[in-house]
């Protein structure tokens, strides 16, 4: 008695749940006599969720292998919870046999352990000192034990619900503040992820968001699903965590995609065996045990899932730990919609700073040029008498022209850049040159005039693209030039007109009228005489022609024209 009170109160000394589940085994061994004694913890579905043994060591269990699901005699107890005494086990109808490795057990002694109304677990004892059997003292014994046991489980977790919602509260607390921060979407779901493995014991967490364009928009749309039928991981802590970022899984065949397919919590006991599962990375889901997704709602309509999962072996997630992970998926979802609204209110703020630029450059800019350019124009009667700086003001009131067609060129883009759905001409071209600029060490410079985005069809808008890029490429291969032109305008006579002019080392040969390209005074051909036959095709093709010029400075320019098509 003096023992067993002792067993009691140490099974209230500690509050930490897994250590007061082995001090109820360790003293149901010592007050019974017993060789070995387990605690069997019941889960969903009448199985065993996590199994706590003494007396069998370290290497003995693990040649044994997995711990028991609940199976056999074991099960039996969970089948009808009463006390269960018996001289030999092996002889009991229910008895399913034990693995390898396994020591002989003979004599057997089980009582359920209640937590309030509910049966927590079951408390197994066998192979009694001294070859006698389990008797009714024995029985009564751990009746008692039980039942102050099933008090100490009830407070343990009391105490580790308030720990972990102490935990959470303050997570939560520490997320909000990034978000209200301004920190960056990425970081932020990164914190998330941290946070939630931390409160939900779990050894990784990961967050899957939609990957886009995986959708077939035709096909007919699945119930709950998202637009996306493959789930990519963005952010990955933990176990594996290098091993799954970036990995993609199917929306259909993981759990983490039943979870963003149904809006509903997944959870598995244990991933290695559940049908359900799709393993995140190479050899890294080999290692996981009980894994839980929960969806993560996307303000686009889309469903992702933040997935945890704890190591082989481990407790699988209860529907505390669920909730609590549902409520950091809350979270991201908060962080993603904001980087999202914010992305909008930067967008919007530099259009915005576009449209004033654009319209400080016309109402300043483009009339001080003009006034000027009127100055110099009237300047020039005055100096008829002079021709040499007449012809020089004469030449600086043509460059003003030129920079305002080009500062006109520039308010455009400014107003139309970014615009959702826009892809002319005009932004195209800027591309071809930018990716132009990678060969050539520079950016070439461009200018365009006239109504190139409306007036120039898409079948012809495709031929000056190419004809562009294999200007450029030509120059980048063989000119050896340190300052480009592009020049695409749309004249009244509805002639398109694409010039290419270089400062290199010009053609070898004299320049060429637009027939066959430049001889190279050797007979042979210029190195890219590839290029300028298909550009001269494209111009054929279209009603056109290509001529190669050799401007005064020195260099090339090839100018390519053709008519706009009637309509």
């Amino acid at each position: 008695m003096r023992e067993l009170l002792d067993a009691v109160m140490n099974l209230g000394h500690g509050l930490e749940l897994p250590e007061v589940l082995r001090r109820m085994v360790k003293a149901a061994v010592t007050l019974t006599d017993a060789r070995y004694g387990a605690l069997g913890v019941v889960g969903d579905g009448q199985t065993l969720a996590q199994f706590i043994s003494v007396g069998i060591s370290d290497s003995v269990a693990a040649e044994i292998g997995p711990t028991p699901c609940g199976r056999g005699l074991l099960g039996e107890l969970m089948r009808h919870p009463v006390p269960l005494r018996l001289t030999d086990l092996t002889t009991h109808p229910s008895r399913y046999g034990f693995p390898a490795h396994h020591p002989a057990m003979h004599t057997f002694l089980g009582v359920p352990v209640r937590v309030r109304d509910e049966v927590f677990g079951n408390l197994y004892l066998t192979e009694k000192r001294g070859g006698g059997d389990f008797d009714a003292d024995d029985e009564a014994v751990l009746t008692t034990l039980s039942i102050a046991a099933g008090v100490a489980i009830e407070n343990a977790r009391l105490y580790e619900e308030s720990r972990r919602r102490e935990r959470r509260l303050e997570a939560l607390g520490e997320i909000t503040r990034s978000l209200l921060s301004g920190t960056d979407a990425g970081e932020v779901l990164h914190l998330i992820a941290e946070r939630a493995m931390e409160v939900a014991g779990a050894d990784c967490a990961a967050v899957l968001l939609p990957k886009p364009g995986t959708a077939d928009p035709e096909g007919p749309p699945d119930e709950g699903a998202g637009p996306a039928d493959l789930l990519t991981v963005e952010v990955a802590r933990g176990q594996g965590a290098d091993r799954v970022r970036g990995v993609s899984v199917p929306a259909a065949g993981s759990l983490a995609g039943l979870a963003a397919r149904t809006g509903t919590p997944v959870a598995s006991a244990d991933v290695r065996s559940d049908p359900r599962a799709h393993p995140l990375g190479d050899g890294v889901e080999g290692s996981l045990g009980p894994v839980v997704a929960v969806p993560l709602q996307i303000d686009t309509g889309a469903l992702g899932a933040l997935r945890l999962g704890r190591l082989a072996g481990s407790p699988p997630f209860d529907e505390t730990e669920i909730e609590l992970v549902s409520g950091f998926a809350d979270q991201a979802a908060i962080a993603l919609e904001l980087a999202r609204r914010r992305a909008e209110s930067e967008e919007l703020a530099v259009l915005h700073d576009r449209d004033r630029i654009a319209r400080d450059l016309h109402d300043v800019a483009i009339q001080r040029l003009f006034a000027t350019g009127m100055t110099l124009q009237s300047t020039t009667r005055s100096i008829a008498d002079r021709p040499a700086a007449a012809e020089r003001v004469s030449r600086a009131v043509d460059d003003l022209d030129t920079t305002i067609r080009i500062i006109r060129s520039t308010i455009f883009d400014l107003r139309t850049a970014d615009r959702p759905g826009r892809s002319g001409l005009r932004r195209r071209m800027a591309e071809t040159a930018q990716t132009a600029a990678r060969a050539l060490g520079f950016r070439p410079a461009l200018r365009i005039e006239g109504p190139v985005d409306t007036n120039i069809p898409d079948e012809l808008a495709e031929q000056v693209l190419a004809v562009a890029a294999e200007a450029l490429s030509n120059a980048a291969r063989h000119a050896r030039a340190r300052r480009i032109e592009v020049a695409l305008t749309v004249a009244d006579d509805d002639t398109v007109t694409l010039t290419v002019t270089d400062d290199g080392v010009g053609m070898r040969g004299p320049a060429g009228d637009g027939s066959a390209g430049a001889g190279s005074g050797t007979g042979g051909e210029p190195p890219h005489t590839g290029g300028l036959a298909n550009m001269r095709t494209r111009a054929r093709l279209n009603g056109g022609a290509l001529t190669l010029e050799t401007p005064e400075d020195g260099g090339t320019r090839v100018r390519w024209r053709v008519p706009l098509p009637p309509g």
